[in-house]
């Protein structure tokens, strides 16, 4: 793993049940001590605190933890505690609830999840809520948008077994004729091309597309396609170039300039803290100059900050 969290050696769920529970209990709270443990357990560890909290208690941690907790800290820490699955089923279920779609999180999504997670996630999905995320995604998406995440959502990207450069050749000409040499864009192509076809065939694509027609792929979709089918295409582009620089921008977008996407922020530094993060922190290095720790360090501010800091793992300067 590339994560920078890790299982926590050596461990004791009864210890830390009962190190939460005297954090919480009575007037005020002690947050370091709940966010200490929090940031440096697993999730699977979590999980065995959470029932050692129950069996000693009777009580739920998470509960108690949005009784005892507020804002952004809460979030935070709420969040750690809901395995990997439950947590992107649920970020999809709030970004299709309600009035208004929340595009920006299907597309981060389902964009970035291999075809076994997003295989997971639809399962998850269903028991969880007993309904069928992909109904739900259609009734709330539509026009080339909405194929584009039917498609991702089928997690039928062909295996990564040997490249055949004829195929190659093939799609950088399709897409070529698709999109720079059509009056229009035939998106249909790009959605099946960018949607199916295997992770290293495709980074042969771009560089093959690149020689055919001078262009880098992304600056073809930015000038031929827009609005939300645009931010699809380039983040099913950039995670097939590399996961970790696409969340070393996205994170970086979270939080430059005037105020912080904290939902942003949070759902990346939780999602991926046991997956690449450490990747993540050298991409962020290398292409912002400046760490992703010193970035939340002057972002952030009280025990969310503590707690960011410590799942970040550390500083790259």
């Amino acid at each position: 793993t590339r994560g920078t969290v890790t299982a926590f050696a050596p461990f004791d769920a009864r210890a830390d049940a009962e190190a939460l529970r005297k954090a919480m209990k009575g007037m005020g709270t002690d947050e370091d001590t709940v966010l200490t443990i929090l940031t440096t357990r697993n999730n699977a560890q979590r999980q065995e605190i959470a029932s050692a909290f129950k069996t000693l208690f009777g009580r739920d941690l998470v509960d108690d933890l949005k009784s005892e907790l507020t804002g952004k800290f809460e979030t935070l820490m709420v969040s750690l505690m809901r395995p990997a699955y439950i947590f992107d089923a649920h970020a999809l279920k709030h970004a299709i609830k309600g009035a208004g779609t929340n595009e920006k999180v299907l597309t981060e999504i389902l964009a970035s999840r291999t075809p076994a997670e997003v295989q997971n996630i639809k399962q998850v999905y269903q028991q969880e809520y007993e309904a069928s995320l992909e109904d739900k995604i259609t009734g709330e998406t539509s026009g080339h948008f909405q194929r584009l995440l039917v498609v991702l959502l089928q997690a039928n990207r062909d295996p990564d077994v040997g490249v055949d450069e004829g195929l190659v050749e093939q799609d950088a000409q399709v897409l070529f004729r698709a999109g720079e040499l059509k009056w229009g864009t035939d998106e249909e192509k790009f959605i099946t091309i960018l949607g199916t076809r295997s992770i290293s065939h495709l980074r042969r694509v771009f560089d093959k597309y690149m020689t055919i027609s001078g262009f880098q792929i992304e600056e073809t979709i930015d000038r031929e396609t827009s609005g939300d089918l645009e931010k699809l295409l380039l983040a099913v582009v950039k995670c097939i170039r590399s996961v970790p620089a696409y969340f070393a921008e996205t994170l970086y977008y979270s939080m430059k300039g005037a105020g912080t996407d904290d939902d942003t922020l949070i759902r990346v530094m939780v999602s991926r803290s046991e997956v690449d993060l450490l990747d993540i922190r050298r991409e962020f290095r290398k292409n912002f100059a400046k760490s992703l720790y010193q970035m939340i360090q002057k972002d952030t501010s009280g025990d969310y900050r503590k707690a960011l800091l410590l799942l970040c793992g550390g500083d790259d300067d």
